[in-house]
């Protein structure tokens, strides 16, 4: 059972950050009709925002026997919801023999304690949700201790009535533990373990620093794809490099990030990052806990924010994620705007997207808009930048020659004798590597006359 609490104490907020939906359709409106669209941005918030919360609870498996709506001017200090709609919430599991209930807020640790002393059932909420899902999808050890810290971090100040219910992992959704199969309840013994994964997930920092530190031996600017979860980021990824990373329409499916090298136009090449999406409320301690997989986002040169731009909430979701952007300090890097999921837009929308913004339309399912989004990355690179150079090789330094074929652009290449004159595009740090081969030019003759530097 899903309960969606809606505090109408803060619908003016709701308005403002509704409003951009409004922006691309308004013209001119009287103050009568900008309450009335207010209103409409606003309950089309709430329901995407029910919607989304009822996409997390199929992620973490759950079969939804009802959901219950609730607007209020503010938060119960006891309960959330008020005595009333907790007996309510007590009549319907009671008829649904719904086994689970969900609250789409926080519950503070003696809202849930009362909570649960009134129904018959588990009661989790929007955080432990998120979590399960976490939990569920982490692959990698690095993956289970970035999740079970953020886990442990939840459940340490809501020890206090739980005890039993802590002490053993469950097969439902909100019972699976961090991992252990008999977790103590003592806060002591909980804050131990907290320390004993921090020092791991150090060591994993520090390999990831190692690794870091042999790839910069040979620089390859990284570019990470960030964005909202389900904005199509894997699929994006796998569209650019075929990857054939897992893509899958549920919530957080990719929580590891994930490298690949791809190749610009200008023959340049860069390492490709897939991260975890992010979402709305975002439970503060697994960013936090994240922040070992989140480094590739923090050096990355570029960031792909990829957005759904199928979603009517498309505009909300960027909203999101740019806060988590400046919670992670890197909102002042080069960002590049995709707009992804184009092919499910109505035909003449594209059209209209692609005047109004700056940003790429790509359609990574059909594999469209690809080139141009190369291109814009290839534009936005300022680390080891493009330059031109000629060249006089011997013939008999063929690896140098197909070194340059291979990793720059060719303009222009002559043979006289057994020497190679050519003219190469490409990033300073392949052309740099042969610089005792440049040569000056000069074509005012329409000739290459070259003098070897």
């Amino acid at each position: 059972m899903l309960v969606v609490v809606e505090f109408t104490g803060e619908l003016r907020k709701r308005k403002l950050t509704a409003a951009a939906l409004l922006a691309r359709s308004a013209v001119a409106v009287t103050a009568g009709e900008e309450d009335l669209q207010g209103n409409a941005a606003s309950n089309l918030d709430f329901d995407a925002s029910r919607g989304e919360f009822a996409e997390l609870a199929r992620s973490a498996g759950a079969a939804i026997a009802a959901t219950l709506v609730q607007r209020r001017q503010k938060p119960d200090p006891s309960s959330l919801v008020g005595q009333g709609k907790l007996d309510e919430i007590v009549e319907v599991v009671t008829s649904t023999n719904a086994s689970l209930v969900l609250f789409d807020h926080d519950l503070t640790p003696s809202q849930l304690r009362n909570i649960e002393a009134r129904l018959p059932c588990h009661v989790i909420d929007r955080s432990q949700l998120i979590l399960d899902i976490f939990a569920r999808h982490a692959k990698t050890r690095e993956g289970q201790l970035q999740v079970e810290l953020a886990q442990l971090e939840y459940q340490l100040p809501r020890l206090a009535g739980r005890g039993r219910a802590m002490s053993q992992l469950g097969g439902g959704i909100g019972t699976r533990g961090p991992g252990e199969t008999q977790l103590e309840t003592d806060r002591r013994k909980i804050n131990i373990r907290i320390d004993h994964i921090k020092t791991q997930l150090d060591g994993v920092r520090r390999i990831r620093h190692q690794q870091r530190q042999r790839r910069e031996a040979v620089p390859v600017p990284v570019v990470a794809l960030v964005g909202y979860t389900n904005a199509g980021k894997s699929t994006l990824f796998n569209a650019l490099t075929d990857a054939g990373v897992l893509e899958s329409a549920r919530m957080f499916a990719t929580l590891d990030s994930k490298l690949r090298q791809l190749q610009l136009p200008s023959r340049r090449k860069i390492l490709l990052s897939d991260t975890v999406g992010f979402i709305r409320d975002l439970p503060h301690n697994l960013v936090t806990s994240f922040r070992a997989t989140l480094e590739e986002v923090e050096r990355a040169e570029i960031l792909l924010h990829v957005q759904d731009a199928a979603s009517p909430m498309h505009e909300e979701q960027k909203v999101q994620m740019e806060k988590v952007l400046s919670e992670l300090a890197v909102s002042t890097k080069p960002t590049i705007q995709v707009l992804n999921k184009v092919d499910l837009l109505p035909l003449e929308q594209p059209a209209r997207l692609s005047s109004d913004t700056e940003a790429i339309l790509v359609s990574s399912l059909q594999r469209t808009g690809l080139e141009q989004l190369l291109v814009a990355i290839d534009a936005a690179l300022v680390v080891d930048p493009l330059i031109e150079s000629n060249f006089r090789l011997p013939q008999s330094e063929g690896s140098i020659l197909a070194a340059l074929e291979g990793g720059a652009i060719i303009d222009e290449k002559r043979f006289e004798g057994n020497l190679v004159f050519l003219r190469a595009r490409g990033p300073a740090s392949l052309l740099d590597r042969f610089r005792h081969f440049r040569e000056k030019h000069d074509f005012s003759d329409g000739r290459l006359r070259a003098a070897q530097t």
